[in-house]
């Protein structure tokens, strides 16, 4: 059964060699039956016998036979021819028709087999019945029965075939498709983490060199008539150095923003506004509301870039003289406001980002709010100033110990004031 087969398996391997056992041994029954009687014809039925098994090897051994069904059905009639002949010297060549059906069926097309299988089971009990010297339907049964199991089980062994290979082109299909989404869940994690590290130099590094760049101009204007006022303006661009070294150390390390070190969100939003205080020329206040809950590292990194952001905005850009920044937990949420008194803008006006004059601070505060389910919206006009509100949906209060108490104002210096806005603003 291995002629004309694309690719044995082991199972296919297996069957072949039953096969070719099969007719060998047949064949070397009905030489040796032949023998054993003392027949007349015992020798020629012996030559014939061997002369079927050399045409019957022959086929495997023949390349064309494994390509070409006319020379396979070619080598078929030869074996046929041979076992016609033998059939006429002796009753015992009849079983080999049985190993005959397989081959046909396997080699020959669908109809083509069909036909030749009827065939050798009409010369199967025709050439029995002449040896007996008579007919009877008991002598079709055997020849007839062997046919129909040879149908079936070929017929089951093709579908089960046709089925596996299904399957194999499936898996193949599965396969091809789970390396192309590996691949696209690759680029898009490359794209995601690319886009994150672009909102982190955003948000800190470039923040931080354009505040460094604005207190060097300053201690530029005030040389050499204010050299006190310089010097503290370059101690200032010096420390913010120290904080953007801080900033790129932990790109390289992966760790949280040093500003989240050891302290609570609301601390390091009084720090950051005590910090821009002493800096610039703007009073920055910051408001605590509600009771404060311990938050997830992505959702504190959120909001404190925000705030960050928004506040170097408004020192480049609002020319305000005040800004507030409220945080605000409300039960379900957490709320971070941050309004300026300042020359305000036309939100719909906004040009696209571009990587020469920049513009990319408002995408990456959404961008962030987005990925975390929550969201920023931006209120502004020419001339009244700026409202900017982040809203982050809280899966419940954790386990933890509180921040600072409600209620309390911290001013530019970090000095405790009363709160004259008890709530925190929509």
């Amino acid at each position: 059964m291995n002629t004309a087969s694309p690719a044995l398996t082991p199972t296919t391997r297996a069957l072949s060699w039953c096969l070719h056992l099969l007719v060998l041994g047949l064949l070397t029954l009905a030489g040796w039956r032949a023998v054993a009687d003392g027949r007349a014809a015992a020798w020629p039925v012996v030559a014939v016998a061997v002369a079927c098994a050399g045409v019957y090897a022959a086929g495997p051994l023949l390349p064309g036979v494994r390509r070409s069904r006319r020379a396979a059905a070619l080598w078929l009639a030869a074996v046929g021819a041979v076992w016609l002949v033998l059939l006429a010297l002796s009753a015992d060549a009849v079983w080999m028709a049985f190993p005959l059906y397989f081959l046909q069926l396997h080699l020959l097309p669908r109809r083509s087999g069909l036909a030749a299988v009827a065939a050798t089971a009409a010369a199967a009990i025709a050439g029995f019945a002449a040896h007996q010297g008579s007919f009877g339907a008991a002598m079709a049964i055997g020849p007839a029965l062997g046919a129909a199991v040879a149908v079936a089980v070929v017929r089951g062994y093709q579908a089960l075939y046709r089925e596996s290979e299904r399957r194999r082109r499936l898996i193949e299909e599965l396969t091809a498709t789970r390396a192309d989404l590996d691949r696209v869940q690759h680029t898009a994690g490359v794209l995601a983490e690319r886009e994150r590290l672009a909102r982190e130099i955003h948000d800190t590094l470039a923040q931080g060199l354009s505040s460094i760049q604005l207190l060097l101009r300053a201690a530029e204007r005030a040389l050499p008539g204010r050299p006190d006022a310089a010097a503290g303006h370059v101690a200032a661009a010096r420390q913010a150095a120290v904080d953007n070294l801080a900033e790129a150390r932990r790109f390289v390390a992966a760790l949280s923003p040093p500003a989240l070190d050891g302290t609570t969100l609301a601390d390091a939003l009084a720090r950051l506004c005590a910090t821009t205080g002493d800096h610039h020329r703007i009073t920055v206040r910051f408001h605590l509301t509600g009771e404060p809950v311990p938050l997830a590292t992505e959702h504190e990194v959120a909001l404190l870039r925000i705030a960050q952001s928004a506040l170097a905005n408004t020192v480049r850009h609002a020319h305000a003289t005040g800004a507030e920044i409220t945080l605000g937990y409300l039960g379900d949420r957490v709320a971070l406001d941050i309004s300026d008194d300042g020359t305000g803008f036309a939100p719909a006006l906004l040009p696209a980002p571009d990587p020469e004059s920049g513009g990319f601070g408002l995408a990456a505060m959404r961008a962030r709010m987005h990925a975390l389910g929550g969201t920023l919206s931006i209120e502004s006009a020419p001339g009244r100033g700026t409202s900017l509100a982040a809203r982050l949906p809280l899966g419940g209060p954790a386990d933890g110990t509180p921040g600072s108490a409600s209620g309390i104002m911290y001013d530019s210096t970090s000095t405790p004031v009363s709160d004259s806005t008890p709530e925190a603003r929509p």
